[in-house]
């Protein structure tokens, strides 16, 4: 477990570096990385599909990525999951685009989503972008 804790303080101090508007889709249990963005002032909020999920501190919304409310997303300059599910990544690489946002997922051990997308290495872990929002 608290490897898993280094690996969401890696993405969270980078993530909280790189951005003003981000949102965390399918925060789970695992609230660490999504802290260390709102620390910085940066996150707008979280999401999961599963109602009802709290975290001191946090915004958590219930929504769907297969039916997003795009109105939760608007305006993020990055949308982020971490250890998504591999049938998430379409439906989240759609709604980056619909809202211009970049997408960072890091995956499940080796699992990727069609080529990987854009590497981009924060440290001891590696991210991928999906989609890289237009200025």
């Amino acid at each position: 477990m608290c490897h898993y804790k280094r690996i969401e303080r890696s993405i969270g101090e980078y993530i909280a570096g790189r951005y003003r508007r981000v949102v965390e889709v399918g925060i789970g249990n695992n609230p660490e990385a999504a802290r260390m963005i709102a620390a910085a002032g940066a996150l707008m909020r979280c999401t999961d599909i599963r109602p009802g999920i709290r975290h001191a501190g946090l915004t958590v919304v219930a929504d769907d990525i297969f039916e997003p409310e795009i109105g939760l997303y608007a305006g993020a300059d990055l949308i982020y999951a971490v250890r998504p599910g591999v049938e998430m990544v379409p439906p989240l690489i759609a709604l980056a685009g619909r809202v211009n946002s970049d997408l960072l997922i890091y995956h499940l051990g080796c699992e990727i989503y069609g080529d990987g997308g854009e590497l981009v290495d924060c440290g001891p872990v590696l991210l991928h972008c999906y989609h890289r929002r237009l200025p």
